[in-house]
Order: structure tokens, then C-alpha cells, then sequence
């Protein structure tokens, strides 16, 4: 067994456990315990697991929508900077494109508005609208529904039943979590999870916006899996057990 699908069945172990012991993983491997540690020490550096005297724990951590959508556009934006511009290179003229509300899709409405593409930008994120001035020559359609204070954007029924009156050619997709064991994909409002299903049901090609850190935590509401992306786009390549994971899906890395 490769050093490698060794570390994703530890992962899978504490997955399904919850925390795994250097002694039962040594004998169920074959390998010395010294060698379990150093899996282990691999691991946790890359922030994938936390050690404990004898073995280790599970550290994925579970997002609560606890902080306001400005609150998140302030976090981490020089890495949310760099996914907004990489997906505003994807985003030509003649593109009819969907930007979902999260705070990656803020940063990125910014540099749409600033190119002045000709395209045609549909939304159901309420906070971009002081972004925009009279000298725009996009055409910008809002969808309406129920505004909700920490998405940034209109999410429910009523948004739903308009997001599929519309086609568009390009969506730009945030999420909470990102699950490599199975590929779900999640956020943290059972509404949004569903305003996000509408947005990709009306899509051709599906981008998904995701910091690296997304790799290490969960949404409460699944609504996708990573198959059903064109791209993920991240800051910059994840670290080798991330890229290991991700190789057993058919995805294209930005």
C-alpha cells in the first residue's frame, strides 16, 4: 500500500470513528508503529487530524453561519482576492453568467463591474448593488425572494422559482465545506442549499469558489457533489494529501 492511500484510509477511519489508535492502525497495515506516527505527524501538519497520547482525533470542523457577510468578505481576502480574479479571467463577453451570494462572489462582482465585459450577470446577492453606477453596459438581472442578512443575498422559494426562469452559460458557486471522503458538498442554511441547487439546475458549466480551508470543514446542509463541477478554483495548490484525495475525482483544479 502506497504511503498515500494509507493516509486516506486513517482519514476515513476517523471519519467513520472519530479518533484511531498507533497500535490497531500499526497491525491493521503492517507497518512498525514509528511508522504510524510519522503518518500521524504528516497528517496533523497539514491540519488534517489532531495526535493525542497513543493516536489521534478527528478535527473537521463543523461552519455555524455565526458571522455577518461583510464580516466574512474581511476574512482572508487576499486569498478570496486571488479565486475572484482567477474567475473573472474565465467570465467573456457574450458570457450570461450566475454569481451565487457568498463572500469569494462579492470580491468577484467587484472585478466584473470594474472590467465593464459585456455580459449578462444575474444575481440573487442584495449586497453588490452599491458596487454599480449609471455607466454600466452589463445587462444585470436580481433575483427576489427573502433577503437573509448572513448569506448577503435573497434564498427561499420565491428566489428558487425565479433563478429557474433564467439559462445561463457560467456559474460561480460558494460553499462552507468541502467533503473529499464522499465528495458532498455543503453550507450552512438549509435555504441557501437549496437556492444553490436552483442556480446549478439553470447552468452549463459550474465553478466552484473555495479557499483552501474548505477542504478541512463542513456545511450542515449538503447540496452538491464535487463530480457535478466543471472546476473548483482555490488560491493555490493544496498540500500533497488534499491533492491525493481530490485524484479520485474527475475535477479540474484552478
Amino acid at each position: 500500500m502506497f504511503i498515500e492511500e494509507r493516509h486516506q484510509h486513517i482519514l476515513d477511519l476517523l471519519e467513520r470513528d472519530g479518533k484511531v489508535l498507533v497500535k490497531n492502525l500499526s497491525a491493521q497495515f503492517q507497518v512498525s508503529e514509528s511508522m504510524i506516527r510519522k503518518d500521524l505527524q504528516v497528517l496533523e501538519k497539514n491540519n488534517l487530524l489532531q495526535r493525542t497520547y497513543g493516536g489521534a482525533i478527528n478535527i473537521k470542523r463543523t461552519i455555524v453561519n455565526a458571522e455577518s457577510f461583510f464580516k466574512r468578505v474581511e476574512k482572508n481576502t487576499d486569498l478570496k482576492e486571488i479565486i475572484a480574479k482567477k474567475a473573472c479571467e474565465l467570465i467573456k463577453d457574450g458570457d450570461t453568467i450566475f454569481l451565487d451570494a457568498s463572500s469569494i462572489s462579492y470580491l468577484l462582482a467587484k472585478l466584473i463591474v470594474q472590467s465593464s465585459k459585456n455580459i449578462t450577470f444575474i444575481t440573487n446577492m442584495v449586497e453588490i448593488s452599491s458596487l454599480l453606477h449609471r455607466d454600466l453596459k452589463m445587462n444585470i438581472i436580481f433575483i427576489g425572494g427573502d433577503y437573509n442578512p448572513f448569506v448577503g443575498g435573497n434564498i427561499g422559494s420565491h428566489s428558487n422559482e425565479q433563478i429557474k426562469l433564467y439559462r445561463c452559460n457560467k456559474s460561480f458557486i460558494g460553499c462552507s465545506g468541502i467533503d473529499l471522503r464522499d465528495g458532498s458538498i455543503s453550507t450552512g442554511l438549509s435555504e441557501d442549499a437549496g437556492t444553490k441547487k436552483a442556480i446549478m439546475s439553470i447552468s452549463k458549466e459550474l465553478y466552484l469558489m473555495a479557499p483552501n480551508e474548505r477542504f478541512n470543514l463542513d456545511g450542515i446542509f449538503n447540496f452538491s457533489n464535487i463530480t457535478d463541477f466543471h472546476s473548483i478554483i482555490t488560491e493555490t495548490e493544496p498540500n500533497n494529501t488534499i491533492m491525493t484525495l481530490l485524484e479520485q475525482y474527475d475535477i479540474n483544479l484552478i
